[in-house]
């Protein structure tokens, strides 16, 4: 069962703010419709919030059933027995005569001469299967810490994980960068450490700023342009399983409801793991609008 409410802001981001804080939910649980976008004004005239229709869902109401119709004959009062006004005596049993007492003479029974028992012959016992408790799977052991290669002096991987060695001493955080070499136009980092969540940051916000960072570092007046990807406790991939989901989620409702669905602002590479999620379903069309950093996708129906 799906339900809605309609809030207003500053901006988009702010309306949304104000329904996922009334409804208490993540944005991944809602849906949001740009009802109208926020004006302006000239000097204040005119100027008119922000308008956005979330959409959440919530169990249905289990059916109540009706109560049992009363009879005729139960709804009538009862008639109350009349008062005696004297107890009632119960008449006295009559009394019986005595009988003469009869001597009992008792008879012994024949004594049976003793024969032989014939002798049991021992039968196999049948032994009882028992049944096997269940075996207890044994806890699984902890995995495993990855082990990283020292990269190659001089190489491009020690550059980044120079930069990024300060970058962190900079920002007071323990956390130890793990340079790799994926492919010739791509470095990989991984940041390892206890309490990664502040190096993660809402939404990854912190990580891509990070990445962003450590690209600029690296091709700064470089010939060659060298992509690298930082990552941390496998953010990137549960973040793109997390975007997979969504996008199947919302074009479900946009092919129940035939209504377009906008989702909320993603960089580049998030609106890509979108857009690649949806290309193969029929009657779903995916496109981008805004400007960054508030680019969406928005999930279209398609005839």
């Amino acid at each position: 069962m799906e339900k809605y409410i309609i809030t207003t802001g500053k901006s988009i981001d702010l309306a949304i703010n104000a329904a996922l804080a009334e409804l208490k939910l993540e944005r991944d649980a809602v849906s949001v419709e740009v009802l109208e976008n926020a004006k302006s004004g000239f000097l204040g005239i005119g100027a008119s919030p922000a308008k956005v229709k979330v959409t959440y869902e919530v169990p249905d109401p289990e059916p109540v059933e009706p109560a049992p119709a009363l009879s005729a004959a139960s709804r009538k009062p009862k008639k109350q027995a009349p008062k005696l006004e004297k107890p009632l005596e119960m008449p006295k049993p009559p009394v019986l005569p005595t009988l003469p007492q009869v001597e009992t003479v008792r008879r012994e029974a024949p004594r049976l001469e003793k024969t032989e028992r014939p002798q049991k012959v021992d039968q196999p016992r049948k032994t009882a299967l028992k049944k096997e408790a269940p075996r207890k799977e044994a806890p699984k052991a902890p995995a495993a810490p990855k082990t990283f290669a020292p990269v190659a002096p001089g190489s491009q991987e020690e550059q980044v994980e120079t930069f990024l060695k300060g970058l962190l001493a900079r920002m007071e955080s323990d956390a130890v960068p793990h340079a790799f070499r994926k492919d010739d136009e791509t470095i990989g980092v991984e940041l390892t450490g206890e309490d990664l969540g502040a190096m993660i940051g809402r939404r990854g916000e912190t990580l891509d700023a990070i990445q962003h960072l450590a690209n600029y570092a690296l091709n700064h007046n470089a010939s060659k342009r060298t992509r690298v990807t930082v990552d941390a406790e496998n953010y990137r991939g549960k973040r793109e399983e997390s975007l997979r989901h969504l996008a199947k989620k919302m074009a479900a409702k946009v092919v129940k409801y035939r209504k377009n669905m906008t989702l909320e602002p993603m960089n580049a590479y998030e609106r890509h793991v979108i857009h690649a999620a949806l290309q193969d379903v029929p009657n779903i069309t995916t496109y981008s609008v805004g400007t960054e950093p508030n680019r969406r996708v928005v999930v279209a129906y398609e005839k």
